[in-house]
């Protein structure tokens, strides 16, 4: 059960006062759902309102404190102009005029009323021989000067809720905070003099304590180990009960296995025969597999998952494919069905539209009764009537799609089920176990034979029209290319070229029938009519956001086109490249920025241009852009901390990694002293993955 001391902190963050349905939804979107949520939602800078000067000795262009007194008020003669305020400084005779803009009502004449002295603090401005201040944030009868603060933590904020709504409810949380057990190594508390759990969230709420180096401060220090620290506790506990039940081995016999090598059209590389070797080996043994097969783009990771679905169906059990998107469970659906047409060996595929579909009965029927053994789907294989007579082996394809939770879900539909997740994320080797610690690696670090280099360029947005020449020409040669736009649509907060702008542009240069466009909005219907298109050569051009990172396969593909390459992570950049360069023409890769080109902008694509291995790529981007911006929004491998930095962190994430592993082996169900503390830091961080096993444990 959970600690009842934690309980207040998991309650909804609409049971504070003040947040009521209007904006619950805010503080959601903002913070998370829980109240526990607006503990790690920490300050990113402070507010210092201790300058309190005489007016006429004030520095400009700073926050003052200053008390004055009321002499005037001049209300707009239409709603829309000012309204500004006089106030007269202590000395008596320095003025400050203060302007509030679209006030309406008696509201400006109640808070400043006339001959009384007040407090305000804002930004304090001099426009001529004036001393301004515009809709300070603070106005206070002087016998309320205490309300003011002298230093205030500066939070990030969503629209809507303002800075001051957002510490009027953290603050009572904050006060009511409890005392929690230590569930840190004593020794590296001491080492690294860190406070306690609870004076380690207060000090990282205090704004006196904000200001200075974040690496040399102790409190978010403690904190962003605690994150590290349940993070990779929770993927060794899910890892030690995934392995605890009963495991199977899956000798095979060989024969499709050799069959499918004699009769593909190109040699295995050595990579590819060390990563079946090794997967052979963990399904050899009765003990349940936990791998992950990662391999650059184009490496030949997709064979290789077939060997093993393979030696299951050797085996006698049946083996299930599972992609993130329709799109690509499509892609894989044909390419393995290529492949196995000469086995004599079938393989179906089960999408969400599948039900619409006159075959949807007879894909479950045959594996609920173990006529189909390999499958194909996305996460319609997780619903409640898909049912296996013997599932013996998982592939996941882009794990990143996919929550641990998933992970497991998929395994639980058979009897000790292998999993094998494979991704072409080039996720750097300093924090492949963020996101894969529970895992064994297998590593895909060569290209088969044949693969062609890509060329790439860099060129600057004011070259379009000879970029558009250039594509007519090629085109009409019977090329076929991409163009990807980072936007849907056209939004007044950026001047990035939509996808739907840059599809009507291109029909009308290039001819309406030659140009396709597909996006993440669309309806699935939609984008596989248009890939469809594409993969037939009917439609030359597709246009698209970065829904075609991953998986995307189409060989007659020989030009991809990135506009406003800069704003694109070096590692997506290095996936959207790897669409091309897949069939035995020569292929190019054209990034479009827009100038002009900061430093780091100039380093990172020069990156692109020198080298095409995908995990030198991310070390570099980590390296110049911090994890925060890693392989793009939303896409990346990696976990999203709210407290650690995997830049600044890395040594803690180190230490955490060992603790995790050394915990376990000395109290595997966390059940001494520490064991009980250390579950309170798993319900705290990883309540959704790890708690329910220890529940169960």
């Amino acid at each position: 059960m959970r600690p009842s001391i934690l309980f207040s902190l998991f309650t909804s963050i609409t049971s504070l006062r003040g947040i009521g349905p209007r904006l619950g939804p805010l503080y959601k979107k903002l913070c998370g759902e829980h109240i526990v949520d607006l503990l790690w939602h920490l300050p990113v800078g402070v507010i210092d309102r201790s300058y309190a000067p005489e007016l006429k000795y004030a520095d400009r262009d700073r926050v003052a404190t200053l008390i004055l007194t009321i002499v005037e008020h001049n209300p707009p003669a239409k709603p829309k102009l000012p309204h500004r305020i006089v106030g007269v400084a202590e000395d008596g005779d320095t003025q400050v005029v203060i302007t509030y803009f679209n006030v309406k009502g008696d509201y400006l004449t109640r808070l400043y009323p006339t001959n009384q002295k007040i407090v305000v603090s804002g930004f304090l401005e001099r426009y001529r021989a004036n001393w301004n201040m515009n809709h300070p944030d603070y106005a206070v009868p002087v016998t309320r000067i205490g309300e003011i603060p002298k230093f205030e933590p500066v939070y990030p904020l969503t629209e809507g809720l303002s800075g001051k709504m957002l510490r009027k409810c953290i603050a009572p949380v904050l006060a009511k905070l409890p005392d929690l057990p230590e569930w840190n190594d004593l020794h590296l508390v001491k080492r690294e003099n860190w406070p306690t759990w609870k004076e380690a969230v207060l000090k990282a709420h205090d704004p006196q304590q904000v200001e200075g180096e974040r690496v040399k401060n102790p409190a978010r220090r403690r904190l962003a180990y605690d994150e590290l620290l349940a993070d990779q506790l929770a993927l060794a506990v899910i890892r030690k009960h995934y392995q605890k039940s009963a495991g199977r081995g899956f000798a095979g016999t060989g024969e499709l296995q050799n069959k499918l090598v004699a009769t593909l059209p190109f040699k295995l590389t050595n990579g590819q025969n060390l990563a079946i070797a090794e997967i052979s080996g963990d399904m050899k043994v009765p003990k349940r597999m936990l791998r992950l097969l990662q391999g650059d783009v184009g490496s030949g990771k997709t064979v290789v998952a077939l060997m093993a679905m393979l030696r299951v169906v050797e085996s006698g059990a049946q083996a299930a494919l599972m992609a993130p998107t329709e799109i690509l469970a499509r892609q894989h659906h044909a390419r393995l069905s290529e492949f196995l047409k000469p086995l004599g060996v079938e393989i179906g595929l089960l999408v969400g539209r599948s039900r619409d579909s006159g075959n949807r009965q007879e894909i479950l029927d045959g594996l609920a009764n173990g006529t189909l053994n390999l499958v194909v789907g996305t996460h319609a294989l997780f619903q409640e009537d898909v049912k296996f007579k013997d599932l013996g082996l998982a592939v996941v394809d882009e794990q990143h799609r996919f929550g641990v939770n998933q992970r497991l879900q998929l395994s639980d539909k058979g009897r000790g089920v292998d999993i094998l997740v494979m991704t072409a994320t080039p996720i750097p080797r300093t924090l492949t176990l963020t996101a894969y610690g529970d895992m064994d690696v297998s590593r895909l670090s060569d290209k088969p034979a044949g693969r062609q280099a890509i060329d790439t360029r860099i060129i600057d947005m004011a070259r379009l029209e000879e970029v558009i020449g250039g594509v007519k020409r090629q085109i009409a040669k019977g090329a076929q290319v991409y163009w990807v736009c980072p936007l849907i649509e056209q939004s007044e907060e950026s001047d990035l070229v939509a996808v739907t702008e840059r599809e009507g542009l291109l029909k009308e240069r290039l001819g309406a029938a030659n140009v396709g466009l597909i996006h993440g909005r669309m309806k699935s219907e939609g984008k596989e009519r248009v890939m469809s298109a594409f993969e037939s050569g009917a439609i030359k051009i597709l246009v698209a956001t970065t829904v075609i990172e991953v998986g995307v396969d189409v060989p007659s593909a020989t030009l991809m086109i990135v506009e406003h390459a800069e704003r694109f992570g070096l590692a997506q950049l290095h996936q959207l490249r790897g669409r091309v360069g897949r069939g035995l023409d020569k292929s190019n890769c054209l990034l479009m920025y827009q100038s002009p080109l900061g430093e780091m902008s100039k380093a990172r694509l020069k990156m692109l241009r020198e080298t095409e291995d995908g995990f030198r790529i991310a070390e570099e981007d980590l390296r110049l852009r911090g994890p925060g911006e890693l392989l793009g929004v939303k896409q990346s491998g990696l976990p999203e901390f709210r407290l650690a930095n995997l830049v600044s962190d890395q040594d803690l994430l180190s230490i955490a990694h060992d603790d995790a592993k050394l915990i376990l082996s000395r109290d595997p169900e966390l059940k001494d002293e520490r064991g009980q503390a250390l579950r309170t830091l798993l319900y705290l961080f990883e309540r959704d993955a790890a708690v329910p096993l220890l529940r169960a444990g």
